[in-house]
């Protein structure tokens, strides 16, 4: 891996973002916006500091996914994709291009939620704060992994959209977030137990009530990150080289 090359393809894509300021609004500022919708729907700094640090990945996760499948179909479907691996630049160079572009909005758009929540919103954590955002930033990173891989498999930017209840909405429902995922009959529990946003959330939720760094939390995070890297060498597999 060509660390330019990589860094030349994070530039460019960032470029790319800042001349669309509807991407960059929905990318930064939606998080933050459902944040405070939700703390006047619940109307309660207790009940809103249980449920918001699980919303602060939740959010990142989903709108990560829909931005990235949807960028990168569109670089395949207008060539620009394969005018680039048709250029002396590695799979991973363009892969870790995007995780590094995507991975530096998903720090200011969970920075930014996190910040609302905070300072403003009444969010009472009990771990680190630093925590937190690590947590949310890994479960940004995991949304964009896996909406640059679904995106080799769709054709328009509505079919990618429609791969959001197959990845995304079972993997809310089943995180623990509405539901305990104990009470949970034994075959979603099941489903729950090998989708990467159920340890997500349980990592968000421990930050939240205790200040201790336990083995369980560790493992919730290299679960995490495991799953992130596991669906970035999965994107690599798609990006295909053709060549006249």
């Amino acid at each position: 891996m060509n660390p330019a090359l990589t860094l030349a393809t994070a530039r460019r894509i960032l470029l790319q973002l800042r001349h669309d300021p509807r991407t960059v609004a929905m990318l930064i500022v939606v998080p933050s916006l459902l944040m405070v919708l939700l703390r006047f729907v619940f109307n309660s700094e207790a009940v809103f500091s249980r449920v918001a640090p699980a919303l602060l990945g939740v959010f990142p996760f989903l709108i990560m996914f829909l931005i990235t499948s949807i960028t990168t179909l569109r670089e395949r479907t207008t060539a620009t994709l394969e005018r680039l691996m048709t250029l002396p630049i590695g799979r991973m160079d363009l892969l870790f291009g995007y995780a590094l572009a995507f991975g530096s909005i998903a720090i200011v758009q969970v920075g930014v939620a996190a910040g609302v929540s905070l300072a403003w919103l009444g969010l009472d954590i009990a771990g680190s704060i630093g925590m937190l955002l690590l947590i949310a930033v890994l479960d940004a990173l995991l949304g964009m992994a896996l909406g640059l891989f679904v995106s080799a498999f769709a054709r328009t930017e509505f079919q990618a959209v429609q791969f959001m209840p197959l990845f995304v909405l079972p993997q809310i429902l089943l995180c623990g977030l509405f539901v305990p995922r104990g009470e949970m009959g034994w075959l979603l529990n099941w489903l729950s137990n090998v989708m990467p946003l159920s340890y997500a959330v349980e990592a968000l939720t421990r930050v939240t009530t205790s200040g201790t760094v336990d083995a369980t939390l560790i493992r919730n995070l290299i679960i995490v990150g495991a799953c992130a890297l596991a669906a970035l060498v999965l994107g690599a597999a798609t990006l295909r080289r053709r060549t006249a």
